[in-house]
């Protein structure tokens, strides 16, 4: 097993070091019940957590603060931990009973975005344009809370439970295939990986499964359209790179509408062009950004070629020249289909039947994805929109916020799933 410490170079004895929770339960009732009376007493505690995150946002490869707040944190809870993985992952581990007997991995991300936050809140981010639009801290504060109720339990549970504090979910090659390459799946090494994600197009209380194929392989391409600047009233003295560009973008619409094969989704967005012309200059060149989504490896790579030639080509017919990069990206996120059918089950006896629901395959990427592929894995989606306290804003929004009672009913939930898989038959 892979030798865990408390940040300090000292290994953790977790007894001395665990602060149980207080709660009037009788432990006659039902593990239901017991486990939302521990998440409704450490409710408080967790959205004063997520505040704090949320305040103090840290880009990707950033997360300094971010990783010493959430090491501080295990080290009270008694759960010992490895830090600094992948620059600022954490890797910590909880055991059970037989702590052998099998393992499951719990995980979350913390990075934030480059976006000027608009909501007028008393915790509002304190880092000018940074800010938690994608509900990281959220995530991140859902994990710590199930991994305290599940410290608080390991005496009536068997195996070990495998908690990863993910860096850098926003920004390419993502912190999870670094985590990965770093062993974070060995010893003890996890037959199943469980994440979750706040979704805005569901109300708070509810949780959506799509089991297969459920988010896009994601890639970046960048587009130098090269001409001849020149005068606005002389155009035919110059190689105009802004009219080349309009027929790329118009001609890479083909690659969906034409070459994409109808039953596999295929996104092709230009997202940035850039020509520092004027009303009267024609620019030397046009840059143009865009991204790539798909379900479908094969076909992935020929949207690659079939941008590429088009680009270059339709540059070359204008006179011009068109330079294509590429910036690989997330593979598509494959839920495994009887692990996540058995999830949406357990959030049906947990939160009603009617607020466990289905949700569709999403084009937005996820570097959840690498461990998906590496084990048996299921990334579900947890409701968070409050409309009637206008709580509606879209993820990598400016006015992006959740209502905070999805953090009670995420942390509720993922115990719920933990200590039932932990119980399964391996």
């Amino acid at each position: 097993m892979q030798s865990l410490h408390n940040g300090k170079g000292n290994k953790i004895n977790s007894n001395k070091h665990f602060i149980p929770l207080q709660s009037n339960i009788n432990f006659m009732t039902s593990l239901q019940d017991r486990i939302r009376q521990l998440s409704s007493d450490l409710f408080p505690e967790m959205v004063a957590i997520r505040r704090h995150l949320h305040q103090y946002p840290e880009l990707s490869k950033m997360e300094f603060q971010t990783m010493e707040f959430v090491c501080s944190r295990l080290n009270e809870y008694g759960i010992p931990f490895r830090k600094e993985i992948a620059g600022t992952g954490i890797m910590a581990l909880i055991e059970g009973r037989n702590p052998g007997s099998r393992c499951i991995g719990l995980r979350a991300d913390m990075d934030a975005l480059p976006i000027q936050e608009i909501n007028e809140v008393e915790y509002k981010s304190n880092h000018p344009g940074v800010m938690h639009a994608c509900g990281h801290d959220v995530h991140t504060t859902i994990l710590l809370g199930a991994a305290r109720i599940l410290k608080n339990l390991s005496g009536e549970w068997e195996g070990t439970l495998k908690l990863f504090f993910q860096p850098s979910e926003e920004t390419y090659p993502g912190g999870a295939i670094s985590m990965i390459n770093e062993g974070v799946l060995e010893d003890p090494s996890p037959e199943f990986i469980i994440g979750q994600h706040v979704f805005p197009l569901l109300n708070a209380g509810m949780a959506g499964f799509c089991p297969g194929l459920f988010m896009a392989s994601t890639d970046e391409f960048f587009l130098t359209v090269k001409g001849k600047g020149g005068h606005g009233a002389m155009p035919q003295l110059a190689v105009d790179p802004i009219l080349i560009a309009a027929h790329i973008v118009i001609a890479l619409q083909q690659i969906v509408s034409r070459n994409a094969n109808p039953i596999v989704p295929t996104v092709v967005t230009i997202g940035r062009i850039i020509g520092e012309g004027r009303t009267n200059v024609i620019p030397r060149e046009v840059t143009m950004d865009g991204t790539v989504r798909t379900f479908d490896e094969a076909w992935r790579k020929q949207v690659h070629e079939k941008i590429r030639t088009i680009a270059t080509l339709t540059a070359e017919a204008m006179g011009g020249q068109c330079e294509v990069k590429f910036a690989a990206g997330y593979p598509f996120l494959n839920n495994d289909q009887d692990l996540t059918t058995r999830l949406r089950s357990l959030a049906g006896t947990y939160l009603g039947n009617e607020n466990a629901v289905s949700v569709d395959q999403k084009m937005g990427a996820e570097d959840f994805a690498y461990f998906a592929q590496a084990r048996p894995s299921c990334f579900y989606a947890l409701g968070i929109a409050n409309p009637a306290l206008g709580i509606k804003g879209n993820l990598h929004t400016a006015d992006f916020n959740v209502d905070e009672t999805s953090i009670d009913t995420g942390i509720g939930l993922m115990t719920w799933i933990a200590l039932n898989l932990m119980q399964g038959s391996k």
